[in-house]
Order: C-alpha cells, then sequence, then structure tokens
C-alpha cells in the first residue's frame, strides 16, 4: 500500500464518521441550516463513494463504515448541532491535509478540493452559529 493510499483511507474512515455526524445533527437545524447540513451529507456521501472506487481500484481494501461513532458531546440543541458541523468539517479536513505531500497531478487535485470543501463548509456552519474566528490560520492544521 502505498502513503498516498494511506492517507486516502484515513479521509475515507473521517468521511464515514461525518457523514454519521449529520445524520445525528441534522434534526436539531432549522430551515437554512438544515439546507447546509443536507448539501454537506451529500458532499461526504459523494467524496465517500468516490474514494471508495479509487480505493478498490487500486487494490486497497476500503474501511467498511462503522454501526456507529462516538460524538464528542450531545446534540440537544441548534447550537450543538452547528458547533458539530464545523467540528465534522475540521476533522475531515484534518484528515484530507495530509494526503496532499502524499499526492500529485489529478489525485493532488482532488485532495486539495476536499481540503478546500471542508474549510468552507465549516466556514458555512461558523457563520450560521455566530462563531469566530470564521476562518481557521491554517484550515486542516490541528494542534
Amino acid at each position: 500500500m502505498t502513503p498516498a493510499d494511506e492517507r486516502l483511507i484515513a479521509a475515507l474512515e473521517a468521511e464515514h464518521a461525518a457523514i454519521y455526524g449529520y445524520g445525528v445533527l441534522g434534526p436539531k437545524l432549522d430551515g437554512a441550516t438544515a439546507g447546509l447540513a443536507h448539501d454537506a451529507d451529500n458532499a461526504h456521501r459523494a467524496r465517500r463513494d468516490a474514494l471508495m472506487v479509487r480505493l478498490a481500484g487500486a487494490g486497497a481494501t476500503p474501511p467498511p463504515t462503522g454501526a456507529s461513532y462516538q460524538l464528542p458531546f450531545a446534540v440537544t440543541d441548534r447550537a450543538a448541532a452547528l458547533k458539530l458541523a464545523v467540528l465534522l468539517e475540521e476533522r475531515t479536513a484534518a484528515q484530507w491535509r495530509p494526503a496532499l505531500p502524499a499526492t500529485d497531478g489529478d489525485l493532488r487535485k482532488i485532495v486539495l478540493d476536499a481540503l478546500v470543501d471542508c474549510t468552507t463548509r465549516a466556514v458555512a456552519f461558523r457563520k450560521a452559529g455566530g462563531m469566530t474566528p470564521l476562518v481557521p490560520a491554517f484550515p486542516g492544521k490541528t494542534g
């Protein structure tokens, strides 16, 4: 397995977790924010599906979706749902970012697009929740 495949598997696992999280937080949102969550869920599902095809085509075994995922806090209202949406996007971006140096060409563009998409969605959820700063200093970088 190549370093790129290892990074893509980590990104796939983050995509699985994000999809689960959106299923939990979606019912706590109102009209406009529910639309953001629906679009985010669709984007993560499309990215997950594409990753599974790519990894299988490269001879790697894509990890299956977990039955459930541990959430960092209870999602009891709109504010918690928006906070979780931001966290899901940040955590997913944090798995895409390390794939950049392990990839090149078209695959690197796919990885960069994923990082930008996650960051953009996190900004939209921060804005909807009145959170600051809207944009992290280094998207996808933890610590």
